[in-house]
């Protein structure tokens, strides 16, 4: 089996795996990171989106192996540890999300567009999510709170901590 050492969250991990495992279930089965939901397995709703160097993927279609000598960032691995990460925050107060199954996909997608675009416009948004699935909210509370985060980000004096 191959063996691959990746960081997950800030931790350092070296594991023996399938060479057929998927990072989704290498996620949440080995690591326990099960904030990152599995909702198709084929790649089309986006619930499993996580930060694979800072880029986002669903987990769903990138092979355990594929991770190997790359950091990933979980919807858990948000935050400072004190209190929610901007779009966190902003997904709560702007009522961005129901049901919650896509939300923690929708907010790494929203994180990479913001890294690439301080401030998108609302074509720019729903472009850059459009790869992420939501049935409940109609879209319009997740654009505002990209908005809304967007702009927190830009004003806070921790912007490049945020962003990461």
């Amino acid at each position: 089996m191959p063996r691959v050492s990746v960081e997950v969250d800030g931790v350092k991990y070296d594991d023996d795996v399938e060479p057929r495992l998927l990072l989704a279930h290498y996620l949440r089965d080995r690591l326990g990171k099960v904030g990152t939901p599995i909702g198709c397995d084929t790649s089309n709703c986006g619930a499993c989106t996580v930060l694979l160097d800072g880029l986002s993927v669903k987990s769903c279609s990138v092979l355990a192996v594929q991770a190997d000598g790359k950091d990933v960032t979980t919807i858990e691995g948000l935050g400072d540890g004190q209190g929610l990460h901007p779009l966190q925050k902003a997904f709560h107060e702007e009522h961005a999300l129901q049901c919650g199954y896509c939300t923690p996909g929708m907010i790494m997608a929203s994180l990479d567009l913001i890294r690439e675009n301080a401030d998108p416009s609302d074509e720019e948004i729903r472009e850059g999510l459009e790869g992420n699935l939501c049935r409940c909210t109609g879209y319009q509370n997740i654009v505002r709170a990209v908005h809304r985060a967007a702009g927190d980000m830009r004003q806070s004096p921790a912007h490049e901590e945020a962003t990461r």
